[in-house]
């Protein structure tokens, strides 16, 4: 039986080498797909790969009876009905830290420019004039950087503004070891205040929903500059637009926006347009060949695992089990079922009825989604999987023979 993976996009084309050793069929399409085309297109797919614009939603999933997993060619999974895949028994996998390093050179490139008014003295050359000026143009160095989520990307950041002499202080709702010399402060309020320059590296939450608008742009230092490459929603584009309008902060730089076009030369208007010193930039953060290649490797290769060996180690939205390689002498069953009791019971003893011995046996849960894998005896898998398929807790049967 032919296993197809369906690859949307224009993922990095190193995705397909890790795809077909897992015994996939991989299948292209350029850029992203709107509802309907995607259920036509999910028929007969095992395992879908997408970056940001496709919207895999309850209806699509709904229909996709034969799918197994999502495969997020990027950070984010916002653009997946996680919950409704998971009770499917549809893992859903993302490259969390591949694209680090290219957001955070852009982040600093960005910084530098902001400080340098660079964007602006290009355009004006462009428009045919030459204004050569020092007024407003500073050094980083001595500079005071606040970062606003500390994590893998914010850390990052950290490190190479302080090999550019920058001091650093920075705030996450979670306890961080600071690297080098970089500062915790105890609030948002305080990193507002202390900081030349504000960069945004926070994921896309109720929490997080609008943390930048009237008000705390109000509590930056009127030469301050905002940096926004994280999520749309977490800066209120019309407060920062007034806010730049009146002089209360210095400049923006912004690469995600609340909503974003799906098709790459779509119109496209924001309130920061026209603005002074502010860089907007189409969601590139992360789009350098490198790290776009890493992604591809990263999530192809945990889409191969989970479709040869049943490993979802790194799935975002079901119980996560690390797999030894699945061995020829045994037949491995894959069970996603809803987290009650006696369900291991009931498999147990209808194995034992089929004298299917147990080798062995792997189980995690997740809130009300549990997963068991059983590696048994080669037995008559047909009526096996009919009786399991009967269970009233079962989400999903899937055997690797």
């Amino acid at each position: 039986m032919t296993h197809r993976a369906l690859i949307l996009e224009n993922v990095h084309p190193d995705a397909d080498a890790a795809l077909s050793q897992a015994g996939l069929q991989v299948e292209r399409a350029s850029g992203a797909m709107d509802r309907d085309a995607l259920i036509e297109a999910l028929k007969g797919v095992t395992v879908l790969g997408i970056r940001s614009k496709t919207q895999v939603t309850t209806e699509v999933l709904e229909a996709a009876d034969d799918l197994q997993a999502v495969g997020c060619f990027c950070i984010g999974t916002n653009q997946v009905d996680l919950d409704s895949a998971a009770h499917r028994g549809i893992a859903v996998f993302n490259s969390p830290f591949s694209n680090t390093r290219s957001v955070a050179e852009m982040t600093l490139a960005e910084i530098i420019s902001l400080h340098r008014g660079l964007f602006d003295r290009s355009r004006e050359l462009h428009e045919g004039k030459w204004h050569k000026t020092a007024a407003g143009a500073h050094e980083v160095r001595g500079r005071t950087l606040g970062i606003v989520g500390y994590g893998h990307i914010g850390s990052q950041v950290s490190v190479l503004a302080e090999l550019l002499g920058m001091r650093v202080v920075f705030h996450d709702i979670r306890p961080c070891m600071p690297l080098g010399n970089a500062t915790a402060l105890d609030s948002l309020d305080a990193v507002l205040q202390q900081s030349d320059i504000v960069t945004l590296h926070v994921p896309a939450t109720a929490m997080t929903k609008n943390l930048i608008g009237a008000a705390e742009l109000s509590r930056m230092q009127p030469h301050a500059c905002l940096i926004n490459n994280a999520r749309g929603s977490v800066v209120d584009l019309d407060a920062l637009a007034d806010a730049l309008r009146n002089g209360t902060i210095g400049g923006a730089a912004v690469d995600v926006f609340p909503t974003e076009p799906t098709a790459g030369e779509a119109a496209f208007d924001c309130p920061l347009a026209g603005l002074p010193n502010v860089i907007m930039t189409p969601h590139v953060g992360g789009s350098t060949l490198e790290a776009q290649a890493g992604i591809a490797r990263e999530v192809a290769h945990k889409l191969g695992r989970f479709f040869a060996t049943g490993t979802t180690t790194s799935s975002v939205n079901v119980p996560g089990v690390d797999l030894p390689e699945h061995h020829a002498d045994h037949l491995r069953m894959l069970h996603f079922h809803r987290n009650v009791p006696g369900v291991l019971s009931t498999l147990h003893g209808t194995l034992a009825d089929m004298d299917a011995n147990i080798h062995a046996e792997y189980l995690q849960s997740m809130g009300d989604v549990s997963y068991v894998i059983l590696d048994i005896d080669r037995v008559d898998i047909d009526p096996l999987r009919t009786a399991i398929a009967a269970m009233p807790e079962t989400i999903r049967l899937r055997v690797l023979n």
